[in-house]
């Protein structure tokens, strides 16, 4: 079997080579109380980040001039309205439609500060644009845009709006041109440690980025039949594909990888198993994690991933919650992490060097000292901060390494993941709650102890 890399669900995003500024260490962290017996040093989040999709609503009727099919149908009359030329009737003027233009995987942004003090923090926006505008802008830079190279997002009934992507990756004058309008195409996972999880507009603005993201490269990935070899073609505005060979007709639908991703426990000593891999930034530990196998459960996945990685057996097995997860490469458009507490039968590690470079158990007093230095607010602000330089046009070779220690000038001993990975969360609910030893086995509703307010 062809192993594939552990920690997927951080190890993409903190590399050595891209991550540094989310080194951000010191001694504070929002504290809440799940329990009012018990005081935890854990992020408040209604979801995780990538979900909560505000536009992603229930299934519409077909004759809902909001759904996929009548939407698509109106902006294929908008699309071919030429002022100059036609002699059609006008469009209709309701719905409104916004388009989210990608390039290479990045959304467009904007940034914007509120209020006038120096220590006002910018926040960053979508970087939406009425269709009109994006065919203006793509005009000018000699494209054509079509009703199949839109994708349908979703809608706002209270807004009368409909929400649609377009990979614009092949034309790079069209950077400039929106660059001068102070507009940046940004990385999502830049974005997605810039988002102030306290405001909940700014979570469901990342929620839609990662969704348009999954889906258009899945888009790019599926532009042939695994079948037959033949073209494909977009169906449902977008929102699945079909073979165009006639003999064929092949229907393919979007994507997702699902993969565990685990704490594991050991009860007895009062401690949990964190792992390294090699790309890893210094000191930074995680979860486990590994892609499930086709004809596994998720429990046994849990199980074979942990033995494979570190030779530790594994037991009960407790299900916490789940996470979207578009900000890997571009093969795998969207993960979704389905997390797990799992409890050690065996306690003598032995690390597979080919995924991790280490593993070790820490106590939870060690990990709860190492949330309680992680200040995890100022690299939002920072990297928020760095946002609005790029969408401002400002050189963006600034170093943010100032900004790695504790107040006290010395480097934390080690650190985790930040409140938006699925990891911090798995990590914190153990260290700072007591995670029921008869706890809610895997497939059942999440346990009490967990800290999203899902």
């Amino acid at each position: 079997m062809v192993k594939r890399a552990a920690m997927l669900s951080v190890s993409l995003f903190f590399s050595s080579s891209s991550s540094s500024h989310l080194l951000f260490l010191s001694k504070t962290l929002t504290k809440r109380t799940c329990f009012s017996s018990l005081a935890t040093m854990s992020i408040n989040l209604n979801a995780h980040a990538f979900a909560g999709n505000p536009i992603r609503s229930k299934t519409l009727k077909a004759h809902d001039p909001l759904s996929p099919s009548s939407a698509f149908q109106s902006l294929k009359t908008h699309l071919l309205q030429n002022p100059e030329t036609t002699s059609l009737p006008p469009p209709p003027k309701s719905p409104l439609f916004k388009v989210l233009p990608f390039r290479k995987g990045r959304p467009l942004a904007s940034s914007s500060i509120t209020g006038n003090n120096d220590d006002d923090v910018p926040s960053w926006h979508l970087g939406w644009i009425s269709l009109p505008d994006c065919k203006y802008f793509l005009g000018k830079c000699g494209m054509d845009l079509t009703e199949d190279s839109l994708v349908y997002l979703g809608s706002k009934v209270e807004d009368d709006v409909v929400y649609w992507a377009v990979d614009v990756s092949g034309e790079s004058r069209l950077v400039p041109e929106l660059g001068n309008k102070q507009f940046c195409f940004v990385e999502l996972r830049t974005l997605m440690v810039a988002t102030d999880w306290s405001d909940s507009i700014a979570m469901g603005e990342l929620a839609i980025a990662g969704h348009a993201r999954a889906l258009l490269e899945w888009h790019n990935l599926s532009r042939f039949c695994g079948h037959c070899g033949e073209k494909t073609i977009p169906k449902e505005a977008g929102r699945r594909k079909q073979c165009s060979n006639e003999s064929c007709k092949k229907r393919i639908y979007p994507r997702v990888d699902p993969v565990v991703i685990m704490l594991v426990i050991d009860r007895e000593n009062d401690r949990a198993l964190l792992g390294r891999q090699s790309r890893f930034v210094p000191r930074m530990w995680s979860c486990l994690a590994g892609f499930i196998e086709p004809g596994e459960s998720l429990e046994e996945a849990v199980r074979r991933e942990t033995h494979e990685e570190a030779g530790i057996e594994v037991g009960e097995v407790v299900y916490h919650s789940s996470q979207p997860w578009p900000v890997g490469p571009s093969s795998i458009p969207c993960q979704l992490m389905v997390g797990f507490f799992a409890y050690a039968k065996s306690l003598e590690i032995n690390v597979d060097k080919e995924e991790l470079e280490d593993a070790q158990w820490h106590s939870r007093e060690d990990v709860r000292k190492a949330l309680a230095v992680a200040e995890y607010k100022k690299a939002q602000k920072t990297t928020a901060a760095k946002v609005d330089q790029m969408c401002k046009g400002v050189e963006k070779g600034q170093s943010l390494s100032a900004d790695f220690n504790v107040e006290s000038g010395e480097l934390a001993p080690m650190f985790f993941p930040g409140p938006f990975a699925i990891a911090h969360h798995l990590i914190s609910t153990w260290a700072n709650q007591d995670v029921p030893t008869d706890g809610v086995k895997a497939g059942s509703k999440q346990p009490s102890s967990s800290i999203l307010n899902l």
